[in-house]
């Protein structure tokens, strides 16, 4: 059985997709151990309680700068002997010391499909009002493994939704986690414990 640690920063609805998927069995040879949060005030961290998974709180704000604060975390992953590290809703990028020593052992879910906009500065609402200022008709998620440049490691799984003629960033952003995210972070989780992901030139293949 896989330790599962969730990193996270805020309201934590991804965390729950997990925590659900889990309960439903849905989630095959690993388990959530613990949740660690960069905000101690992180509803996440209630929904984790809620659950009896045990948390850690980490504040950024303590830490002077990237590279500090990532030993902490990777200090923080050591111990709890994380097998997979899901980062749902973390607002801050990890240093390399982090993304080397578990290499293909982090994932990410971003709110659209990459490479379309992705990388720094898009995250939260802004990759969907770049989506909508662009006119595209379909956006969707991405679940990728994470490595030291923003949302550029090998991609596991992506899903698509219709962008609508109406759509607001918040409308579009709804949908995206509803339909995408809450059913493909829990799939790609459950794919890692089994042993069914596989890295062949630095891509990432689902193993029927």
């Amino acid at each position: 059985m896989k330790n599962i640690v969730v990193l996270v920063s805020g309201g934590g609805t991804n965390l729950q997709a997990l925590i659900d998927a889990e309960k439903a069995g849905n989630i095959l040879g690993g388990k959530i151990t613990c949740v660690i949060s960069s905000n101690s005030s992180a509803y996440a961290l209630e929904r984790a309680k809620n659950n009896d998974i045990s948390t850690r709180v980490i504040p950024r704000k303590d830490y002077s700068d990237s590279k500090s604060y990532s030993m902490a975390i990777l200090n923080a992953l050591d111990e709890e002997q994380a097998d997979l590290v899901v980062l749902a809703g973390f607002m801050t990028i990890l240093d390399e010391c982090v993304t080397s020593k578990y290499a293909y052992k982090i994932i990410n879910v971003h709110p659209a499909l990459i490479p379309s906009f992705c990388g720094e500065g898009y995250y939260g609402l802004k990759v969907h009002e770049a989506a909508l200022s662009y006119g595209v008709k379909v956006s969707g998620a991405t679940i990728h493994f994470v490595n030291e440049e923003a949302d550029a490691g090998a991609i596991i799984l992506q899903g698509v939704v219709n962008v609508e003629k109406d759509d607001t960033p918040e409308v579009l952003q709804k949908r995206i986690m509803e339909n995408v995210e809450w059913k493909l972070l829990p799939k790609a989780v459950s794919l890692f414990c089994q042993d069914k992901i596989e890295i062949v030139d630095g891509r990432a293949y689902v193993k029927e």
